[in-house]
């Protein structure tokens, strides 16, 4: 962890409840064998994936959307409609294959949920308009897995500076 900027914040300031935009990163190892220093930061997935449909797909998830279908069971939320202000797949520096969404906020286990559907795209076992539809649909049931949680980084938080004390 670094930090790169401290400020006094107002006394109603929450780190969680305060952000204004988060950005995440899923990382997958997609290769024969996983190098043994990454096997706690990246989920394993040996078989070749189409990256390009998993790109098309993840396109759908831009914007408002009920993402009722990619949340956890059990959350509490008076609302599943997050806004999600942009999601893409690259290469990391470490060879890995990079899910990276950023949004207004975000729903218990929703980026893992994403990520596990968006990998059987790649596959080849869902279509890449699937996302569209399972949106609509709000069924749990009927997305992808949850991705295992290796591999699932908080990589920045966004917050209003004009709250600043």
């Amino acid at each position: 962890m670094r930090v790169f900027d401290v400020r006094v914040m107002a006394d109603d300031f929450h780190a969680r409840f305060s952000a204004t935009g988060k950005t995440y990163e899923y990382r997958i190892w997609n290769g024969a064998t996983l190098p043994p220093m990454l096997r706690l930061y990246a989920w394993h997935v040996p078989q070749t994936l189409d990256v390009a449909a998993m790109q098309r797909s993840a396109q759908a998830i831009v914007g408002q959307h009920d993402f009722a279908a990619f949340q956890g069971a059990g959350t509490a939320t008076h609302t599943s409609v997050r806004r999600v202000t942009a999601a893409t797949w690259r290469r990391g520096a470490d060879g890995t294959l990079v899910f990276e969404i950023s949004g207004e906020g975000f729903l218990r286990h929703m980026v893992r949920s994403l990520a596990g559907t968006l990998v059987e795209v790649g596959y080849g076992r869902r279509d890449a308009g699937d996302l569209a539809r399972l949106l609509a649909s709000g069924d749990r049931a009927a997305a992808g897995r949850t991705a295992p949680p290796q591999g699932l980084f908080l990589t920045k938080v966004e917050y209003d500076t004009e709250r600043t004390s």
